[in-house]
């Protein structure tokens, strides 16, 4: 397989993991309008309101959340799987002697054909270690040395 094959596989996983997260939120608000609709029909008092102002929170919270996986959407939406570098950035697969990482989002580990690659965020604690490196350099992440053996 190619990197550029690699790379598209890597990157539409972390697609396809945006959208389910995104459709989940959705349904989420579509379930919180729908109870406070009931809640409308529900008695009045304290216990409306208190059920009412908490449900209004839940859709602030599931709100939030929509904009911070539009705003990842587009960070996807930059990478380039085409464009090679020699250092480590956004749509890099970079490989070490301990583990293999493609700088997206951070979603842990996914495995292609047999080989186990790191989906990490570039502002991410690891992500921002590796930002930058080349083949040769090295680093140190939880008391382990990482040499970068290769930059895709």
């Amino acid at each position: 397989m190619t990197t550029r094959e690699l790379k598209a596989q890597l990157l539409q996983h972390c697609q396809n993991f945006l959208n389910n997260r995104f459709m989940k939120v959705k349904k989420s608000i579509a379930d919180i309008e729908e109870s406070l609709l009931e809640e409308d029909k529900s008695s009045a008092g304290d216990k409306h309101e208190t059920g009412r102002a908490m449900l209004q929170i839940d859709r602030e919270n599931a709100g939030k959340q929509l904009m911070e996986i539009e705003n990842v959407q587009q960070l996807l939406r930059k990478i380039d799987i085409t464009m090679t570098s020699d250092y480590a950035r956004l749509g890099s697969l970079i490989y070490t002697n301990q583990g293999n990482y493609f700088i997206s989002l951070s979603l842990g580990a996914v495995t292609i054909g047999k080989t186990p690659y790191f989906c990490i965020a570039l502002n991410s604690p690891i992500g921002t270690l590796i930002s930058g490196k080349r083949k040769g350099d090295e680093f140190s992440f939880n008391d382990r040395k990482f040499v970068v053996s290769g930059v895709k």
